[in-house]
């Protein structure tokens, strides 16, 4: 194990005496707090912060980022206060420390739940300074490489849950090398045996690989000295975990992936990367579609690089990365990297530290949008996608979406209101579904309109965490304004059967019943009586007072088909302006509305708490589904005989299916939308006239 010593050593060679000096005064004020603590292994605790530090000082941190990482276990394993430690260290060290400290002194109902809180306490530490993300890294790498001296179960929990945030995260920000640790050793840890069978696997195929690998690598080297290039020719080894997600992945064999020889060559210039590709490309034939260019397009994360696969000599599949140093240190230590040359003061960040950095103002847009920490770790878990697509906009603007991604994930990155009122979308110039996944190299066009809401059908394709959340919290506010406005006119139409109104109730007496129900405000109970989780009856006989009995109500309530999601119709009884109904209220969902016949409610039909008459409003609008059944004699062309009749009646067929009952006669089941009874009666009335028609029976289940 390391000594405060030898890591000041190392931290000389890029620190000042002064900064060093800070570093070790964390140290031994950490081994002081944690005096008489030990490990599961038996060392001291102290050395698990050194060890943390140890690895930052190997991504060039910073100071405050190695104290940070000395004491980063203080507040929460020691007792000592944030305070305490803000005295000591100065303000910016206590925000680090504080923010990698894991919550405590909270109960949960599930470890999930506790983790998706530490999380979400984590990305409000990131959005302030970034550097949280890095120690807190750091910190799970040294505890993924002290696993083995937990148990089984705790083993699997934290690797598998290295693998779902931390492995992901640590890519998003570009670090390649700790990612890939990540990988392998959650991956040991989870799948034991597999790890190991795989890892000889793999040490048997590098020994028989040997002078294949010697040879193309001395024909890349041989092919740049002829062209004059200075150049870094290296093998690219493939980790376990890689290979186990293609093999799985893609369901293939251990050989066909390990059939595949990889190489880097390192250079020192931009341009150069483009001359070894000229180059390459001239000694082995490449594979077409395989090319990729990410130094004009970096990947999210900062990555930059080209790759080509070549087919080599005897057909052997050779894939090469090209790069100069610079990217090379940026694909292993991604926002690290940089961290040293970072921009101070009021310039803006450039590079990876902006990429950085608008990730995580999103992730922080997330949090304060998502419902529940649990629904927060869900959308970042989603927006950690590995993936990209790169599309542009009609302006020729690139966007960076995960792969998978629709033209609604597209709308919500351009900028939540253009989401928000989407109704179609142009790729390439041509109309196109919204839910259409995006290619790279489409143009992308959102067509909006004022007024328009986000529909909740997005949420069964969208794939970035940024337009599920705003979609569902858009979703949340329309459901709550429209059920304060159902729940006013539901108790109004109550009191008013005992010639009273709402306004009319007395503020000492409305205070009165909010405090009894614990609410806060009357739009609260309003929201409760809309979506059927409080009975309008109920809380009218006790804002009347206890004693009043209310007589039967003045008149139905009209529907005006505008209600939005508090309002729905049974799929049972399928009703239809026109219809006589009534309307059950069930809690959560608002009010269903079904036929005044439907037998489904014959029991609480006449129950005021439960049931409520209802009739059409003149104005109400929409379209309502139907279901005919028609039976007639079978003929040719019998399917386009009944569209072409419902659509001479302006209806419009949403479902059809066929049963033919016997040689001569047919059973065709009909889903038609219209707009009221009336609508229906015409539409029927076309499909009587057809030739052979027996029997039109409209459908209740």
């Amino acid at each position: 194990m390391p000594s405060i010593d030898a890591l000041a050593d190392r931290l000389s060679t890029y620190l000042g005496n002064d900064q060093v000096n800070l570093v070790r005064r964390a140290y031994f004020y950490a081994e002081q707090a944690h005096d008489g603590q030990r490990r599961r292994s038996g060392e001291a605790y102290v050395t698990h912060p050194l060890a943390v530090a140890n690895i930052l000082a190997d991504m060039h941190m910073d100071h405050q980022s190695l104290m940070a990482a000395m004491l980063h276990d203080v507040i929460e394993d020691t007792g000592i206060a944030k305070e305490a430690l803000q005295a000591q260290f100065g303000e910016t060290v206590a925000e680090l420390v504080d923010g990698v400290s894991k919550l405590t002194q909270m109960n949960f109902e599930t470890k999930a739940e506790a983790q998706a809180e530490n999380f979400q306490k984590m990305a409000m530490a990131m959005a302030r300074d970034i550097r949280v993300i890095l120690v807190k890294l750091a910190d799970r790498l040294h505890n993924m490489r002290t696993l083995e001296v937990l148990s089984g179960e705790k083993r699997r929990r934290i690797a598998k849950e290295t693998l779902e945030i931390y492995a992901p995260i640590a890519n998003r920000l570009g670090m390649h090398a700790i990612r890939i640790e990540f990988e392998d050793l959650g991956f040991k840890a989870m799948h034991p045996m597999r790890s190991a069978r795989i890892n000889q696997a793999v040490k048997r195929a590098r020994g028989n690989r040997k002078e294949i690998v010697n040879k193309i690598e001395e024909s890349l080297s041989h092919c740049l000295a002829i062209d004059g290039i200075q150049g870094e020719v290296s093998g690219r080894q493939k980790h376990l975990y890689g290979i186990y997600k293609k093999m799985r992945g893609k369901r293939r064999a251990f050989n066909e992936i390990m059939d595949v020889y990889a190489f880097r060559i390192i250079v020192d210039k931009v341009d150069t990367c483009y001359r070894v590709l000229g180059a390459v490309h001239n000694l082995y034939k490449p594979l077409p579609g395989r090319f990729k260019d990410y130094i004009a397009i970096p990947k999210a994360n900062g990555y930059q690089s080209l790759h080509t696969t070549l087919f080599g000599m005897h057909g052997v599949p050779i894939e090469i990365q090209i790069r100069t140093r610079e990217m090379e240190e940026m694909a292993n230590n991604g926002i690290a990297a940089h961290w040293l040359y970072k921009s101070s003061g009021d310039e803006q960040p450039k590079g990876t530290h902006a990429r950085a950095r608008q990730w995580v103002k999103g992730v922080l847009e997330m949090q304060q949008r998502a419902g529940n920490s649990l629904e927060f770790i869900e959308s970042v878990k989603i927006d950690l996608f590995p993936d990209e697509v790169y599309v542009f906009t009609p302006k020729g603007r690139i966007m960076e979406l995960p792969k998978g991604s629709t033209a609604v994930d597209f709308a919500y990155a351009v900028h939540t209101d253009v989401g928000n009122s989407c109704i179609a979308c142009r790729i390439n110039r041509r109309l196109a579904p919204l839910s259409e996944p995006l290619q790279s190299g489409s143009t992308v066009e959102i067509v909006s309109a004022p007024g328009a809401r986000p529909n909740p059908a997005w949420l069964n394709f969208v794939v970035t965490g940024k337009a599920r959340t705003h979609i569902r919290h858009a979703l949340k506010l329309q459901r709550r304004s429209e059920s304060i406005s159902l729940g006013e006119r539901l108790l109004n139409k109550v009191l008013n059967g005992f010639d009273s109104a709402l306004d009319k109730i007395p503020a000492e007496r409305v205070k009165a019943m909010l405090a009894e129900y614990r609410l806060e405000l009357i739009e609260d109970l309003l929201e409760d009586i809309g979506l059927g989780n409080r009975m309008a009856y109920v809380v009218a006989r006790r804002l009347l007072g206890e004693g009043e009995q209310l007589p039967g109500a003045e008149g139905p309530l009209a529907i005006r088909g505008t209600e939005g999601l508090v309002l729905s119709y049974a799929k049972c009884c399928t009703p239809i302006p026109g219809d006589p109904i009534v309307g059950h209220l069930s809690a959560g969902k608002g009010m269903v509305v079904h036929l005044d016949n439907c037998r489904n409610i014959s029991e609480i039909r006449h129950n005021p708490e439960k049931c409520i008459q209802l009739s059409w409003a003149k104005d109400v609008t929409g379209e309502f589904n139907v279901e005919l059944r028609v039976e007639l004699e079978h003929q040719r062309g019998l399917i386009a005989l009944l569209a072409s009749s419902v659509n001479a009646a302006d209806g419009n067929i949403e479902k059809i299916s066929m049963d033919e009952r016997d040689g001569r006669i047919s059973v065709v089941q009909l889903v038609v939308s219209v707009h009221d009874r009336v609508h229906l009666a015409r539409v029927i009335k076309k499909l009587r006239a057809l030739t052979g028609v027996i029997r039109i029976t409209r459908m209740r289940a």
